[in-house]
């Protein structure tokens, strides 16, 4: 059984070495490995085809061209794939062991699933082994993911055949297409998943792979968006808070379980915005009512 793991680099130079070494030094002989670069002007492209050049025994497939962002390239990484298993592994980050692939391969051998996911590690940018927050993943349950919970993208493996079936990332999100992806299928009941307790990603804080809903939202300044739901449970009322950044959750807990809410996206919101809104959807439900002050 053939695994692709798929990386997107873009001026990736500081950090792109590890990231190559881990998946290089698999114990797992059969892998595939498809880089899309999104024409790099850095030592980026130099340092991966010297990789190539020293592990033969690796196939690579490099593609450097524009791409509309991540995902995009995620996406013409999926359809380079040959290999019967798709994994990614971001260029900030690494595989945590050398054996990980090899036990991954065989939860795919021995069960009939879709998927396979563990644990993440967040970790200095300087030092893999300085542990800065542990992601512990737990056994699938459906009914988890009304609680707001969801697997570690980066530790997800999938049988190709689920992108075959249901697509990639839709890049109309510019933040949170992966949880959009996940979501989609982690709600299919006809598909079964596996968790293994294991570290099977170490990322790097501060890095690209970690630039998600929260990050992005502290990094821009006063973004004007409050979003309040009427039928969120407080687990999750709360979750929602902490993912916005709102500074101070109980100056809002107030403003929960009103009568009346309703849902806008005005003519300029921005593209941000808009992925704020789409995620406090997802989490919530369709039955959720959201109202959201904007521009």
């Amino acid at each position: 059984m053939k695994i692709t793991i798929i990386t997107a680099t873009y001026n990736s130079e500081k950090t792109i070495k590890s990231c190559l070494l881990s998946v290089a030094q698999q114990s797992y002989e059969s892998i595939e490995y498809v880089i899309i670069d999104g024409e790099s002007n850095d030592e980026t492209l130099k340092i991966i085809k010297r990789f190539k050049l020293n592990y033969q025994n690796i196939l690579f497939k490099i593609i450097s061209e524009p791409d509309k962002g991540i995902y995009d390239a995620l996406n013409k990484g999926i359809s380079e794939a040959s290999g019967d298993i798709i994994g990614f592994v971001h260029s900030d980050d690494i595989l945590a062991s050398e054996d990980i692939l090899q036990q991954i391969v065989l939860e795919f051998n021995n069960k009939k699933i879709a998927g396979v996911y563990g644990d993440l590690q967040y970790v200095s940018h300087s030092n893999f082994d300085d542990i800065i927050r542990y992601w512990k993943s737990k056994p699938f349950n459906s009914k988890l993911l009304k609680l707001g919970w969801m697997p570690a993208h980066p530790t997800l493996f999938l049988k190709k055949s689920i992108y075959k079936k249901y697509g990639g990332f839709d890049i109309s999100y510019k933040i949170s297409a992966d949880y959009n992806f996940m979501l989609g299928i982690l709600k299919n009941p006809d598909l079964k998943f596996e968790y293994i307790p294991k570290v099977v990603t170490k990322m790097r804080v501060g890095g690209a792979s970690n630039r998600n809903l929260k990050n992005i939202i502290k990094a821009i300044d006063n973004v004007p968006v409050i979003c309040l739901t009427a039928t969120a449970t407080e687990k999750v009322q709360e979750d929602i808070l902490k993912t916005l950044g709102i500074p101070d959750a109980n100056r809002f807990k107030a403003s929960f379980n009103r009568p009346n809410l309703f849902y806008e996206v005005r003519p300029k919101t921005s593209e941000v915005e808009k992925d704020i809104i789409r995620f406090v959807k997802q989490r919530i439900g369709k039955s959720g009512i959201i109202y959201c002050l904007s521009r």
